[in-house]
């Protein structure tokens, strides 16, 4: 399981700037080296967003450009910010600081809070849910377990969208929110939680940020301070922001334009929490001068998965559908998602589960598989099929692997152990850093086998396993590592929380899923009422659920099942159907009529935002629809980016001038020679095809080859039609 595409454990540091760029495309490049001013990165599922932005941090740290403390890359979850860390440290860029909003800002508020307010910074409370339960009582209201969650996200969503209790009620009326209880009770527990939270002389993970915000608003000397030490900004996952952080960046950015932006409106599924995709839609308003770079080729999923993902969005409606982007799928054809349906859940758990047994026993290993549903109330029965099926499983959303008490002791055993040396008779047969690993580990319920059953016993061992793996891996990059080398890596990774990989099957919710990827991804409970969940009524959360799924959709690299239960336990009323969403999608189902055309070609636009942008929707002009490729030969429509280029089928047949082609490829590699570029930099091996087989006489000809764009046309057109006509590039003479 990784949050990215595959790369080996442990590589090398690149040894130069340039060397930094090797192995980017073209737009992961353009991302890279745009070191200045504003810069917009709209990135689809799986195009490799994490890469180019870390690629471009490390590229400008490496070239001198920018200095490794004044960069400040801000990202949504702990593991995320680790992963960042991580790939930094393996790209030479050290010392750059990569958080989540809200440690960066509970460091800058620790500093400051002294010379800001006086005395030390109030406690911060771990849970509010038990504050929330004394706000209740103090107003004799009572609340169930589920009231005081609900109450209590609601507190949340009120904090980060900057409402105080006082404009609750007409805030949550503007919103169209569904609240847990009267919104003019919420209001008033809201300003009970705060008033106790004075009382007791304790902060929340929300006064983190207005904390922040309150001092550099108020403090200008202090938020002079910030901005000299952070010179650039890096935002991960812009999509997702809320008000409060939004107006954070702001402050720390001041009247400077260093910004970078990542993210994806399609990807939005966090609006509960107030997050909204205005702030990345509406970047080039604010930033006129901002490049903006699309990045639409899909290196992690198959054709068809990317298929599939497309049509999930070509029937979406709203702001975000109007932005979407459409993938171009990077790999090798694959097998075509399998749509299943089950007569009860148990059925669809137990089927699930035999399925995964049959991939384990195939080859496929435990932890690139996922089962992935909508709630946490899911896990429960896919959790005993798993384990009456004998298949391990971890829950993603726990806690994370280096807080785990086994592997803080496993850790702490092996240290010691390192400490000791040669003394240490635990380690008298151990000839190697494995063995030693496993010797060390096998005193901690480490065993060759797993235990049977599932439960704590079991999940501990995964976590021990988990180390075992991690050794031998090290042992196998790192000839003549020795155990203090390993508890050094072991250190760093966690303070960067790169967690090693557990040994089983994936178990998440779609939320907890995000970031993530799997070779085989089981999508589970795609029926109306869980997808969309029964409580999504208005067109926004409808689309915010489509988005989900396809979040969902776009984990799997080349295995995707989707299955849906016509009950809910056996026996019971078969009234469920499958998600509407998967109307025209799944064999024998309608289409639903779709939107035309996407907001994107990969590609980079510079400069500034013109009239129409800025312009309302009556003003500005409309965009033109994109025509879908489709098959010359066959006429079925185009996807997967080899095929758009051939304007075929890949396995329709072909009319390509055999030698011309390879008279092509000859030119191409003595280009690339001269250039000191790789080949495919000069023309792509599908696009010398598409050459061949249209045989161009003249620059329009060639010029509608898709692959063949303006630039390359100015610079290789004269060279490629005299090849095309036989003749010599060189000197125009006809050829033999």
């Amino acid at each position: 399981m990784t949050a990215a595409t595959h790369s080996t454990l442990f590589p090398r540091v690149p040894d130069s700037a340039d060397a930094v760029l090797e192995g980017l495309d073209p737009e992961q490049r353009a991302v890279a080296t745009a070191l200045h001013g504003p810069v917009c990165v709209l990135a689809g599922a799986g195009t490799g967003k994490t890469r180019a932005i870390t690629h471009r941090i490390a590229y400008g740290v490496r070239a001198g450009i920018l200095q490794p403390s004044s960069v400040l890359a801000v990202t949504f979850t702990n593991r995320a910010a680790g992963e960042m860390r991580g790939r930094l440290r393996q790209l030479g860029a050290v010392g750059v600081q990569a958080r989540t909003f809200h440690s960066a800002a509970l460091r800058q508020l620790q500093y400051f809070w002294p010379k800001a307010v006086g005395g030390s910074l109030p406690r911060l409370v771990d849970r509010k849910i038990q504050l929330v339960a004394d706000a209740a009582a103090a107003c004799r209201i009572r609340l169930d377990r589920g009231e005081l969650r609900d109450v209590t996200a609601e507190i949340e969503w009120s904090k980060v969208t900057q409402t105080v209790p006082a404009e609750y009620t007409a805030a949550a009326a503007k919103a169209d929110r569904e609240t847990p209880r009267g919104p003019a009770e919420i209001a008033q527990l809201y300003a009970a939680y705060e008033e106790l939270k004075r009382e007791r002389s304790v902060i929340d993970f929300e006064d983190v940020l207005l904390l922040t915000v309150a001092v550099l608003q108020d403090r200008a000397d202090i938020a002079e301070q910030v901005r000299a030490q952070y010179q650039h900004f890096v935002v991960d996952e812009y999509q997702d922001v809320s008000p409060l952080q939004q107006r954070l960046l702001e402050l720390w950015l001041g009247d400077r334009e260093n910004l970078c932006v990542v993210g994806d409106a399609s990807q939005t599924i966090y609006s509960f929490t107030g997050a909204t995709p205005d702030h990345l839609l509406d970047f080039r308003v604010r930033h006129p001068g901002a490049t903006v770079v699309k990045l639409v080729r899909d290196y992690r999923s198959t054709p068809q998965v990317v298929r599939l993902a497309n049509g999930l969005l070509a029937q979406a409606k709203g702001r975000a559908a109007d932005h979407r982007l459409e993938l171009v799928s990077q790999r090798p054809t694959g097998p075509e998602p399998v749509f299943t349906e089950y007569t009860d859940e148990s059925a669809e758990a137990e089927g699930t589960a035999r399925r995964i047994r049959e991939l384990i026993g195939s080859g496929v290993p435990a932890s690139e598989i996922a089962v992935l549903f909508r709630t946490n109330s899911q896990s429960e029965t896919y959790e005993q099929a798993l384990a009456d099926a004998g298949v391990p499983y971890q829950l993603r959303g726990a806690e994370r692997f280096f807080d785990r008490p086994e592997v803080r002791n496993a850790i702490t055993a092996l240290r010691a152990a390192a400490r000791f040396g040669g003394n240490d008779a635990l380690l008298d047969d151990a000839p190697d850093l494995p063995s030693q690993v496993r010797a060390v580990l096998s005193g901690k319920g480490w065993t060759p086998q797993p235990p049977t059953g599932s439960g704590a016993v079991r999940e501990s061992w995964e976590s021990l396993a988990a180390l075992v793996h991690l050794a031998q891996d090290f042992a196998a990059a790192r000839a003549g590592a020795t155990l203090a080398d390993l508890v050094v890596e072991l250190d760093e990774r966690a303070g960067a929380q790169h967690a090693p990989t557990v040994q089983g099957v994936t178990l998440a919710s779609l939320h907890a899923a995000k970031g993530l990827e799997w070779d085989v991804v089981f999508l589970v409970g795609v029926a109306e009422g869980m997808m969309p969940i029964t409580y999504a009524k208005t067109d926004e959360q409808i689309e915010e659920e489509r988005r989900l799924l396809y979040v969902g959709v776009t984990r799997a690299r080349e295995h995707l099942h989707l299955s849906w239960a016509l009950a809910r336990s056996p026996g019971g009323r078969a009234n469920r159907r499958p998600s509407r969403f998967l109307a025209g999608l799944r064999p024998g189902s309608q289409a639903v009529a779709g939107r035309a055309g996407a907001a994107g070609a990969g590609g980079v636009e510079h400069g500034s935002w013109t009239a129409a942008a800025t312009a309302g929707p009556e003003q500005a002009p409309r965009r033109r629809q994109r025509t879908p490729a489709r098959c010359r030969v066959c006429g079925r429509t185009l996807t997967d980016g080899g095929e758009m280029k051939l304007m075929r089928c890949e396995y329709c047949p072909s009319d390509m001038d055999e030698g011309l082609y390879e008279r092509l490829r000859e030119w191409r590699g003595e280009q690339a020679r001269r250039s000191g570029q790789p080949a495919f930099c000069v023309f792509t091996d599908k696009t010398l095809i598409a050459i061949a087989e249209a045989a161009p006489d003249d620059a329009h000809e060639l010029a509608r080859i898709p692959g063949v764009g303006m630039r390359k046309l100015r610079r290789y057109g004269a060279d490629v039609l005299a090849v095309c006509a036989g003749r010599d590039p060189a000197d125009g003479q006809d050829q033999d």
